[in-house]
C-alpha cells in the first residue's frame, strides 16, 4: 500500500501505460522523421525543400483512414502523424485503465465519475472532428 491506502500495483499500471504510450509514440515519430528523410534526402541538402515540406499547404494525413494507410505505405509525414495521435491517446487509456482498476476496487462513485470523463473525452474528439 502506498501513503494513501492506493495498492502498489495501481500506480506500477497507471505508470506503465502512461510512459508506454509516450515511448511509443516517440518511437513512431522518430521513426516517421527518419524515413521522411530518407525518401527525400533533399530535405538534408536544401533549405527550400524542407520549407515546402514545412509548408502549410503540404498535404498531411487529416484522417485516421489517411494517417493509417500513409502508415501502411511507409509515409514519413502519416508516421509522424500516428505518433502524435498514439500521444494523444495516452491519456485516454489513462483514463480507461482507470475505469477498469475502480472497478476491480468496487469503488462504483469513481467509476462512474471515470467513466463520464471517458464520454466526455470521447465525445470531444467526436465534435472536434465534425468541425
Amino acid at each position: 500500500m502506498t501513503a494513501q491506502g492506493e495498492p502498489r500495483w495501481v500506480d506500477t499500471a497507471i505508470s506503465r501505460v502512461l510512459r508506454g504510450g509516450v515511448v511509443l509514440s516517440t518511437i513512431v515519430i522518430a521513426c516517421g522523421v527518419l524515413l521522411t528523410f530518407v525518401h527525400h534526402p533533399s530535405y538534408v541538402r536544401s533549405q527550400i525543400a524542407l520549407r515546402q515540406l514545412t509548408a502549410p499547404e503540404q498535404a498531411f494525413p487529416h484522417t485516421v483512414r489517411g494517417v493509417i494507410g500513409g502508415a501502411e505505405q511507409a509515409r514519413g509525414q502519416a508516421l509522424i502523424t500516428l505518433g502524435l495521435l498514439l500521444l494523444i491517446a495516452t491519456p485516454v487509456a489513462r483514463v480507461a485503465l482507470s475505469i477498469g482498476i475502480f472497478t476491480v476496487e468496487r469503488d462504483h462513485l469513481y467509476t462512474s465519475i471515470t467513466t463520464i470523463v471517458l464520454l466526455l473525452l470521447l465525445l470531444s474528439f467526436v465534435l472536434g472532428a465534425a468541425g
